[in-house]
C-alpha cells in the first residue's frame, strides 16, 4: 500500500466513522429545554461538543485504519477468500 493510499483509507475511514459517532450523546434543544429562537427544536443544546465527537471518531479511526492496513499490508485476505461459490478460475489455471 502506497503513502497516498494509506492516507485516502483513513480519509474514508474517518469520514464514515464521524457520521456513526455524531447522533451517540446528542441531546437536542427540546430534550434540555433551552430553544434558541429561529432554531429546529432537533438542533444540538448548548452542551455539543464538536470537539470531543473528532477527538472519539480519530481514536475509533486509527484502529479500524490500522486492522484494515495490516490486513492489505499482510496480504493474508484476497479476494478469492470471498470466492464462496467457487465460480474464480484457479490460481495456476491459464486463460
Amino acid at each position: 500500500m502506497s503513502v497516498v493510499s494509506a492516507i485516502v483509507l483513513f480519509a474514508v475511514i474517518w469520514f464514515l466513522t464521524l457520521f456513526v459517532v455524531l447522533p451517540f450523546g446528542l441531546e437536542t434543544q427540546d430534550d434540555t429545554g433551552e430553544t434558541v429562537e429561529g432554531t429546529h427544536l432537533g438542533a444540538p443544546s448548548s452542551a455539543f461538543s464538536m470537539k470531543k465527537k473528532m477527538r472519539i471518531t480519530t481514536a475509533l479511526a486509527v484502529v479500524i485504519w490500522a486492522a484494515i492496513a495490516s490486513v492489505v499490508i499482510w496480504g493474508g485476505f484476497t479476494v478469492r477468500d470471498l470466492d464462496w461459490f467457487h465460480r474464480m478460475a484457479p490460481e495456476n489455471e491459464e486463460n
